[in-house]
Order: C-alpha cells, then sequence, then structure tokens
C-alpha cells in the first residue's frame, strides 16, 4: 500500500505571523514617531510664542503707543537721560530739520473725570495737562514713570527726575540699544517737535540669546491751547 505525504502549512503561518508582527511594530513605531514629533513642533511653537521677550515687547508697544496717542502735542519732552538727571535733547546741528535721539521720552496728558459742577460736564481746558507719564531706559530696564503734572518728570530745562507721588512700572527687561542713538527719536523742524514720537530698542532673551526689536511710533494728535 502507498502511503500519501501530508503536507503541512505550519511553517508558513509561522512565518506570515512573524511579518505581520513586524509590519505592525513598524507601523506603531512610526506612527509614535510622527506623534512625537508633532508634539514635540507644538511644544517649541508654544514656548516661542509665551516667551518673556515677546510678552514684553507687545506691553511696551502698546503702553508707548497708547499713551502718544492721548498725549498733548504741545507738551511731550525727548531727554537726553543719564541715570539721575534728565536733559531735553537738542539738535546736534544748524540743520533746520533733524532727526533728534534720547533716552526718555515724556507724554502729557489729560487724566482728570469731567466737571461734574457743569451742565456740560467739560474738561477744564484751562490746563495743558494733569497727568504724565516717562518712558525711559534703566540699565537694561525699559520703565515707566506716571505722576501728576504739574511738575512733570523734571523742571523745564532739565535736572532730576521726579520721584515724588510716581508710579514705576517696569515694561520689559533685557533691553539695550544700537549703538551710540538713543531708544526714542523724533523730528524736529525749527527747534519744534513734530509729535511722532519712535521708540526703537531691543529685547533679547538671557536664555537662547534670541532677539527681538521693538520699533514703532506714535502719533500726537491733541493740542491744546490751540
Amino acid at each position: 500500500m502507498k502511503r500519501t505525504k501530508c503536507r503541512s502549512n505550519a511553517g508558513a503561518t509561522l512565518i506570515e505571523l512573524i511579518f505581520s508582527v513586524v509590519i505592525s511594530l513598524i507601523v506603531m513605531l512610526t506612527a509614535g514617531t510622527v506623534v512625537m514629533s508633532g508634539n514635540r513642533a507644538w511644544q517649541k511653537s508654544y514656548d516661542s510664542a509665551t516667551k518673556q521677550i515677546k510678552s514684553d515687547s507687545l506691553a511696551a508697544s502698546i503702553a508707548f503707543g497708547s499713551m502718544g496717542r492721548r498725549a498733548n502735542r504741545l507738551g511731550y519732552v525727548v531727554y537726553e537721560y543719564d541715570g539721575e538727571k534728565l536733559k531735553p535733547a537738542k539738535p546736534k546741528t544748524t540743520h533746520p530739520e533733524e532727526v533728534v535721539w534720547g533716552d526718555a521720552v515724556e507724554f502729557r496728558y489729560w487724566d482728570v473725570p469731567l466737571d461734574s459742577d457743569d451742565s456740560h460736564e467739560v474738561m477744564d481746558t484751562t490746563k495743558i495737562a494733569t497727568a504724565y507719564a516717562l518712558f525711559y531706559l534703566d540699565d537694561d530696564k525699559l520703565k515707566v514713570d506716571y505722576g501728576p503734572y504739574p511738575p512733570g518728570a523734571a523742571p523745564k530745562d532739565g535736572g532730576p527726575r521726579n520721584t515724588s507721588g510716581v508710579r514705576t512700572q517696569v515694561l520689559a527687561e533685557n533691553v539695550s540699544v544700537d549703538g551710540e542713538y538713543g531708544a526714542f527719536s523724533h523730528t524736529m523742524l525749527n527747534g519744534v517737535g513734530q509729535g511722532a514720537v519712535r521708540i526703537n530698542v531691543v529685547l533679547t532673551d538671557p536664555e537662547d540669546s534670541e532677539a527681538i526689536r521693538v520699533m514703532t511710533a506714535t502719533l500726537l494728535r491733541n493740542m491744546w491751547p490751540r
């Protein structure tokens, strides 16, 4: 009697199983790598967007711009500042039109309620300002002083920075300027400021040295008395 040989498929089935497991592991590893890469990219984007220097740059731009728009164009002053005394910045040449740089700028504005005793509730327009905001660099910090006007930030021809009744806010740290130029500038025509004040500073992250430049301008529209 002849024997019939039986062929077993067990070997082929085991190979297929191993192959399937390997393919599954590759797919899982690939998916895991993609997920981890996406998570790292998201975390990096989040960390970059929420860096302190970015928050500081936004705060500085908003504070500077909004205060300038409130200010009296006829009363602002750009100063040179040595850490103690403020001195009004003057043109360096005899040219009638010149960009003048300084280390500080004083905006004067109205910060009082309307006159409730007046039936029309109007502001006392005999005053050119009732408050001031002085933006200045103190070492590597960008600060702003808020105080009453008068007396303002300094005497008319310059002098010690006023600290009486003043509230000081630090807008940004690790701040620097380019070369010999100051943080603030405006254009003077025949010795008169034209009411567009610019800020140009650089904020640097101390951890990775990333730098952000804050460069914007504010236009003083209010003029009183006319």
